[in-house]
């Protein structure tokens, strides 16, 4: 009988993948389930070590309730650093560790997210999350906690790099700089659109880390050259720079964190210029370096040295009401990236001429070789009230029947090249998309 109960024992202590190799299980604190509740916010991390006040504002939000920490590599290393070491009391700190794509399907890896008041997504490979969780139950029960329990959710490095509503996937490895502005249509330049987490406050946004080791600015204006050619609308980003954090509140506001004066830790919030009537990139086209100048006023960046107060801030809500930092102007030529001090930035001031594109209306996959779908809540009834044209300005002729609540264009017939998607909606006004035909 005692080598029964030393045997349940061992059991019970010993990693979960022992059991069943899909994911590994880490648990520090309480086995038993507590019901808080959490304030919310999202937590970029640069992707280094983490900054201890940012951790403590992630915590903070968690309301004494339960952490959760997904990755798909490493073990238990956060456990002790955020059940104990911090000083902010949880009930339970557990850290789940996805082996594969099976893991999403768990009975018990979906309730611990689903009882979980903080998620942290540690770093490793962007492209591993995306492949593992994205349209799993694991991304539709994080979605659903974040907009159903109000969670806080943060992460760094890929954790960070995928809580935007773009993200560099980098399903096809890293790139850098020197690689993106020279060919934005590089096979490593893979900005995906497709939904995935839907962290508050990010929906046009893509994220950056490890931003000063080595130097990304140029591949970001890349990214962002891509998703305003590709995609319409407004294109914005958040950068840290790797012991540098952004936490956003439920409110919009982005307090930045890390250890200036001591350190050089900065973040960044980069957009499209507003002020502009033509903000698109000059040249964005496959195989070609990247020009997007406008005069040297192409994008608009707010750069702030983070703290260990987290008083300087930037407010996501009008993207250009910022405390303690400063504005810069970003651009590129025939691939060649440049910043200058900039003047602050009135998005009242000018008329934009442009027609951004809806918020509510997906299309996937672009580039694209054959069918483009589209999908929304606001797609117009009529099919006719969807139109292809060419750099010309001249209507392209393919096929489009509907499934389902959307509609799906077969764009095999059409030549190689970049396209915009006319869509008019119920009230006759036009929203346009780029379309990559490959």
């Amino acid at each position: 009988r005692n080598m029964k109960e030393v045997l349940r024992l061992f059991l019970w202590l010993m990693p979960f993948s022992l059991l069943g190799q899909d994911y590994t299980s880490y648990l520090s604190g309480s086995a038993t389930d507590t019901t808080t509740k959490p304030r919310g916010g999202v937590c970029l991390m640069g992707g280094a070590t983490e900054d201890d006040n940012a951790m403590k504002w992630f915590l903070q939000r968690a309301a004494g309730g339960d952490v959760l920490v997904l990755r798909t590599s490493g073990s238990d290393g956060y456990n002790a650093y955020l059940y104990a070491d911090l000083g902010i009391s949880v009930n339970s700190v557990e850290t789940i560790v996805c082996h594969n794509a099976s893991a999403s399907n768990d009975p018990y890896v979906q309730q611990r997210i689903n009882q979980a008041e903080a998620i942290w997504l540690a770093g490793g490979d962007q492209w591993t999350y995306v492949s593992y969780w994205r349209n799993t139950p694991v991304a539709q029960a994080i979605n659903q906690a974040i907009r159903k329990r109000n969670i806080v959710i943060g992460g760094t490095s890929a954790g960070m790099a995928v809580l935007g509503g773009y993200y560099f996937s980098a399903q096809n490895g890293t790139v850098s700089s020197g690689t993106a502005l020279s060919n934005p249509y590089h096979q490593a330049v893979t900005v995906d659109s497709l939904p995935f987490i839907d962290s508050h406050n990010l929906k046009h946004t893509i994220t950056d880390t490890h931003f000063d080791n080595p130097n990304r600015k140029g591949r970001l204006l890349a990214f962002l050259a891509r998703i305003k050619n590709d995609y319409g609308g407004v294109a914005r980003a958040i950068a840290c720079d790797e012991y540098t954090a952004v936490c956003i509140d439920t409110n919009g506001m982005a307090h930045v964190f890390g250890g200036h004066p001591t350190y050089d830790d900065n973040a960044y919030f980069i957009q499209a210029n507003c002020e502009l009537t033509n903000q698109m990139p000059e040249n964005c086209s496959p195989g070609a370096p990247l020009t997007w100048n406008r005069g040297g006023r192409a994008l608009k960046a707010y750069q702030i040295k983070g703290d260990s107060t987290g008083n300087k801030t930037f407010n996501l809500k009008d993207w250009q009401s910022g405390t303690g930092g400063l504005w810069l102007n970003w651009y590129a030529v025939n691939g060649n990236f440049s910043e200058q001090a900039g003047a602050p930035l009135n998005c009242n001031s000018t008329a934009i001429n442009e027609v951004p594109g809806h918020p509510n209306i997906i299309a996937y996959p672009n580039p694209v070789r054959t069918k483009l779908t589209l999908t929304g809540t606001d797609l117009p009834p009529h099919k006719t009230a969807i139109t292809l044209q060419n750099h010309l300005g001249q209507n392209v002729n393919f096929s489009i029947s509907p499934r389902g609540a959307g509609y799906v264009l077969d764009l095999q017939a059409v030549p190689k090249g970049i396209y915009t998607l006319l869509i008019r909606d119920r009230n006759q006004r036009t929203y346009t998309r780029k379309i990559i035909k490959y």
